[in-house]
């Protein structure tokens, strides 16, 4: 019987507008699957309650922004408590000091992102991978594997394009250059080193 994906989401307060990301990369997944994402409700939560929702969760996405806040931090240790799979996720932004410490403390790769499309690719990469499970846990047929597999190689080709697209030569006043005012008049003045001897 196919198992439905359960995914938790912790955000620090910065990134609460990230959360809706990993929800519409699952909805927009080119197969359907059952699915539950959870979170720590925004007006706070009991403990025993939290640690019910990711107890039983198969992913645990944490997005960290520039500081570390609660209950984020209490997610983190749930999580790593109940030995749950946590995909850390870090906003491009300025990290605290304490946000410095934590990830550092941390001991894992964060995989850092720009922007919402950028986190949308990331998620949405490995949700493909999750869903893609040699024991075939979530019940997909062999057509919607290569359907995932197949959005997979092309998620990743968008991804190597818009890496090279940022990495360019320099241009405009970055590269120098002159800048030409056509509406000014030209400038009356003397060429040094001509004249008379």
């Amino acid at each position: 019987m196919a198992e439905i994906l359960r995914v938790f989401v912790s955000a620090t307060n910065d990134l609460e507008a990230e959360r809706a990301v990993i929800g519409r990369a699952l909805a927009e997944l080119p197969v359907q699957v059952g699915a539950e994402i959870r979170r720590t409700p925004a007006t706070g939560g009991k403990y025993d309650d939290i640690y019910e929702m990711i107890a039983n969760c198969d992913r645990v996405y944490f997005l960290l922004g520039a500081d570390i806040t609660a209950p984020a931090g209490a997610e983190w240790s749930l999580a790593l408590q109940l030995e749950r799979s946590i995909f850390p996720l870090r906003s491009g932004k300025r990290l605290t000091l304490a946000a410095q410490e934590f990830t550092q403390n941390s001991l894992v790769n964060w995989k850092k992102f720009w922007t919402p499309e950028g986190l949308a690719t990331i998620v949405t990469l490995d949700l493909i991978q999750t869903l893609r499970h040699h024991k075939n846990r979530y019940g997909l047929t062999v057509a919607e594997r290569e359907i995932l597999a197949v959005h997979a190689k092309r998620l990743q080709r968008q991804q190597a394009n818009r890496a090279r697209a940022t990495v360019h030569e320099p241009g405009g006043a970055e590269g120098g250059g002159v800048l030409i005012d056509p509406s000014k008049e030209p400038l009356d003045g003397v060429i040094l080193g001509e004249g008379e001897d």
